[in-house]
């Protein structure tokens, strides 16, 4: 297979998986932000699942900037 299109099937991969987290992390949020207006203080399992979409979305940043450093040293297209 050519290279280019296996970089640019991980990249689609790796904007969907933003995307996803991203979407994830935001609904949490607001769910959490939901409960506090409500008076209700915050569950337990909302801040675990908002902590690991948290940790989703840093996984994601990193493999972001390793693309990054191989593009820029050459090394993609």
């Amino acid at each position: 297979m050519d290279k280019r299109k296996v970089w640019r099937e991980q990249e689609q991969l790796l904007v969907q998986r933003w995307n996803a987290a991203a979407t994830r992390y935001q609904e949490l949020q607001a769910r959490i932000s939901r409960q506090a207006a409500g008076g209700d203080p915050a569950n337990e399992t909302l801040m675990r699942e908002a902590e690991q979409a948290r940790a989703d979305i840093d996984a994601v940043r990193r493999q972001v900037a390793r693309l990054k450093v191989e593009f820029v040293s050459g090394k993609r297209y």
